[in-house]
């Protein structure tokens, strides 16, 4: 059984920082690729960052490039979103996906793996 388990969310006071990890288990990830998403209150869950696990290629939204970087760990079955200058908008739960391709696919329905989610608060 895939599970994908989140964490590292928070409350941070806009312009800080969190790095939110997904820790991957029950499968190889090799020949896949792993996204973030997030679904702000009464918003429509939107693509963050996505991450071919062999190639290391990635994808990015427009709103986040330049402050989120999406990077993976093999050795520990890792995928991390490190978050950097956050504002408010940020605010969200963000999930972890995982898909059978190597592409870093930035829409949701390509995923058929997705863990809980973890909440991130950013204040004004």
């Amino acid at each position: 059984q895939v599970q994908l388990i989140e964490s590292g969310g928070g409350l941070v006071q806009a312009g800080g920082s969190l790095r939110l990890s997904c820790a991957t288990s029950g499968r190889t990830f090799s020949s896949s690729s792993m996204g973030w998403f997030r679904r702000a209150p009464e918003r429509e869950r939107e693509f963050v960052a996505a991450i071919s696990w062999s190639s290391g290629s990635t994808n990015y939204a427009d709103s986040v490039k330049g402050r989120f970087t999406i990077s993976r760990d093999n050795a520990k079955n890792t995928v991390y979103l490190q978050m950097n200058s956050l504002k408010p908008e940020d605010t969200a739960v963000y999930y972890c996906a995982a898909r059978g391709g190597t592409a870093a696919a930035g829409e949701a329905h390509a995923y058929n793996y997705w863990g809980q989610g973890t909440q991130v608060t950013v204040s004004s």
